[in-house]
């Protein structure tokens, strides 16, 4: 069954963007961003909060196991992501998603794709994720590559991150 507001990405195979709603009144908003029966759900490891402030990148990077479930909650960012899994049928296929408070969206990568998130604007952006495995601080599960120094054809506008 799919869900309503969800997108498989035909560029990159086992990525999807779930479109994201709020419900207001006067108290305020609620926004549902991410649910155990959601079609790409994998499972549960912990959820944690990055910020990332103006003029930064926070990228490259991959998972070997772990699959990204995230969703810019203040602000907004732009993110890239790079398919280069050896035998994937998208291998080559690139995604630009401008997603936060002008476009509320969960984002949901799956293990081997190369994926960052930059602030092209004058305040912090602030990312809700909720990964698929616990963070292991003695062997993390994360490859990261050179933002500016690699052969990745995304390129980020910003010039400072890692």
């Amino acid at each position: 069954m799919a869900a309503v507001g969800v997108d498989k990405s035909d560029v990159i195979d086992g990525v999807f963007l779930k479109k994201l709603s709020a419900i207001r009144d006067e108290r305020g908003f609620l926004m549902e961003m991410f649910r155990s029966d959601d079609l790409f759900f994998r499972k549960f490891g912990q959820v944690y909060l990055t910020v990332c402030n103006p003029g930064f990148v926070k990228g490259w990077h991959l998972h070997r196991k772990q699959t990204d479930n995230f969703t810019v909650v203040k602000g907004n960012a732009r993110i890239l992501l790079y398919d280069d899994r050896p035998g994937s049928k998208t291998r080559g296929g690139s995604l630009e998603v401008y997603a936060g408070e002008k476009n509320p969206m969960l984002v949901s990568i799956p293990p081997g794709v190369l994926h960052g998130f930059e602030n092209l604007e004058g305040e912090p952006f602030y990312v809700i994720n909720c990964p698929s495995e616990v963070y292991n601080r003695k062997e993390p599960d994360e490859i990261r590559v050179d933002p500016f120094n690699n052969d990745i054809p995304l390129k980020w506008k910003n010039r400072r991150g890692r």
